[in-house]
């Protein structure tokens, strides 16, 4: 006598689950990072340019404390016996000028056109000799220190 075996079917039914994502889920993950992206990378960039705008302010107004110094020490801000502060910045995002009398001073910090300092709302921060900045500190964030 034959041995009845059952017939096995292969149906969807019987398979084995399988892991795994489809490529509709996908495409709306990656739609949803891009999206994020898009929002982030703005405001991203504009902290990084308020970090690189504190070495502006640093660099002005350590230059205004030398040329402060050299007044006390020679009575004029234009001494042959100081340096002059120009040049660029600490960490090199801006030029910083100087226009000084015996008297007066204006330090005056660029951003440098070949970085991306450049796109930075402030633009070139000022500061003169009885301790005015412009832009105003009040009008906007540009001299703020947080």
């Amino acid at each position: 006598m034959h041995a009845v075996f059952p017939i096995r079917r292969n149906t969807f039914r019987n398979r084995p689950a399988i892991a795994g994502f489809t490529l509709i889920e996908m495409m709306i993950v990656l739609g949803i990072l891009a999206v994020i992206v898009a929002l982030a990378y703005p405001a991203y960039m504009e902290q990084v340019r308020k970090a690189r705008r504190a070495d502006a302010v640093n660099t002005l107004m350590s230059s205004a404390q030398y040329l402060e110094r050299c007044f006390t020490r020679f009575n004029a801000y234009n001494s042959a016996n100081c340096a002059s502060p120009a040049g660029d910045s600490i960490d090199a995002y801006y030029n910083l000028t100087v226009a000084r009398t015996a008297t007066t001073f204006t330090l005056t910090a660029t951003p440098k056109p070949e970085t991306d300092q450049a796109k930075d709302n402030c633009g070139a921060l000022t500061l003169d000799y009885l301790g005015n900045k412009t832009p105003a500190p009040g009008s906007n964030r540009c001299w703020a220190q947080s």
